[in-house]
C-alpha cells in the first residue's frame, strides 16, 4: 500500500485526526485536517467561501507528501485523483457521537455541541457530500489503494502495523 498521499475520510468523531496524526509521522508526511480549510472561525460556525476552500485543498495537495483527513466529500472529490491511498473510517454513529462528546470539553447545553452531536448522529441519513452514501461513493470510485476501517479496534490495529512496519 503506497501511503504517499493518504485521503482519509469518516464522519465527525469517527478517529481521522488521530489516525491522520500517526500516518503523518510515521510517513513524515504534511497532515493537513480540512475542518481547518473549510471554516473560517474556531467555533466552526462561518465556513470559509467555497472557492477559496478549494484552491487551499488544490494546494495542499499538491504537495508530494500528505494525510489529508476530513468530513467534506466536495473538497474530497477535488482531491481524491491526486491521493495514493484512500482510507474510509466507516465507524457507527453512536461511536462517532461517544467520541465527540468525549472529544469536546463543552458544556451539554452550549449550542455548537449540540449541533456537532446531531451531525456525527445524522452520519448514515444524510444526504450531503459529507454523509455516508457520499463516502461510500468516493470509496467504491477510488481505483487505488484503499481500506475501509468500521471500528476503534481495527483503526487502532492498522495504526500500530504501521508503526511497527520495517
Amino acid at each position: 500500500m503506497n501511503l504517499t498521499r493518504t485521503l482519509i475520510i469518516g464522519n465527525s468523531g469517527s478517529g481521522k485526526s488521530w489516525l491522520a496524526k500517526r500516518l503523518a509521522e510515521q510517513l513524515q508526511a504534511s497532515r493537513i485536517d480540512l475542518d481547518l480549510i473549510h471554516w473560517l472561525s474556531d467555533e466552526h460556525s462561518i465556513p470559509r467561501p467555497r472557492a477559496e476552500a478549494l484552491g487551499m485543498a488544490r494546494v495542499a495537495a499538491g504537495e508530494e507528501r500528505w494525510v489529508i483527513e476530513g468530513v467534506y466529500g466536495w473538497i474530497v472529490s477535488e482531491l481524491i485523483h491526486r491521493a495514493t491511498t484512500l482510507i474510509w473510517l466507516c465507524v457507527e454513529d453512536e461511536s462517532c457521537v461517544a467520541n465527540v462528546r468525549q472529544r469536546e470539553n463543552k458544556q451539554d447545553d452550549d449550542t455548537l455541541l449540540i449541533a456537532l452531536l446531531e451531525w456525527a448522529g445524522s452520519y448514515r441519513t444524510r444526504k450531503d457530500s459529507s454523509g455516508f452514501s457520499a463516502h461510500q461513493r468516493l470509496f467504491e470510485g477510488f481505483s487505488g489503494s484503499k481500506i475501509k476501517l468500521r471500528n476503534r479496534t481495527e483503526i487502532t490495529a492498522f495504526a500500530n502495523t504501521l508503526l511497527h512496519a520495517d
